[in-house]
């Protein structure tokens, strides 16, 4: 709350351990940063955590959003006011896939608040493009709009869970609720004998090009398995 370091706007500088990523904002930092400051909030009646945690979602939403397509660019820049190669990266968007319904939840927004009202808006625009996007085999590209970049199972499963568990509460249409399972028998067939999910990205930095995105290595890694989790127990709900 204090010491993050921030960006023009006073927006959440995304922090890896890798090279500052100086006036940066990331997708990724609403998933790993900003829910955890709502959710202390809520534990601790923070009021001024909670306004910070809308204000990011915002902030984000606001120089991250792809008007156009209704999906989300990888990242943002004020030093050069740019979004890099303007991918459209399949786990950053599973990360707003899964952070947008989240939210709501964590903060507890009812009907009729207007920021709740924003924030179920920027949902279904961007699974009415996911919807559009999707592979036959129930997957999705690492870069989204590209047929030529690899499928992907960690978006995947995030894409599976976030849209399914908007549509068990209500957020989006009944009608997407096929795509959430069409995706949830495509991770199910990217789960190796010994539980390891395949066809998943390694960590991924800022990418100047396209190409960035599509020469990622693919290997095993433990988000893909807690996306995994994540995404099967929200199936689950489809049984009680």
């Amino acid at each position: 709350m204090n010491d993050m370091p921030r960006t023009k706007e006073d927006g959440l500088q995304h922090m890896t351990y890798g090279p500052e990523n100086k006036n940066q904002l990331w997708d990724d930092t609403l998933m790993m940063t900003v829910l955890p400051l709502a959710k202390i909030g809520m534990l601790f009646n923070r009021q001024d955590y909670i306004e910070e945690a809308k204000k990011q979602f915002l902030i984000h939403i606001k120089y991250l959003s792809d008007r156009k397509t209704g999906l989300w660019f990888h990242g943002w820049t004020f030093e050069e006011n740019h979004h890099y190669a303007e991918a459209l990266w399949a786990r950053g968007n599973c990360w707003i896939t899964i952070a947008i319904p989240e939210i709501i939840e964590i903060l507890e927004l009812e009907e009729g608040d207007g920021f709740r009202a924003f924030l179920i808006d920027t949902l279904n625009r961007q699974v009415e493009a996911l919807a559009k996007y999707q592979d036959k085999s129930g997957l999705w590209h690492t870069l989204i709009n590209d047929q030529t970049s690899y499928l992907e199972a960690s978006a995947t499963a995030g894409f599976a869970y976030g849209i399914l568990k908007s549509v068990h509460k209500g957020y989006i249409a009944e009608t997407y609720k096929e795509v959430g399972l069409k995706a949830i028998q495509g991770l199910i067939n990217e789960i190796a004998e010994d539980g390891a999910v395949q066809k998943v990205s390694v960590g991924t930095g800022m990418g100047d090009t396209l190409d960035f995105y599509k020469e990622i290595k693919i290997t095993p890694m433990p988000y893909g398995q807690s996306l995994a989790v994540l995404a099967l127990a929200e199936y689950l709900q489809e049984f009680m």
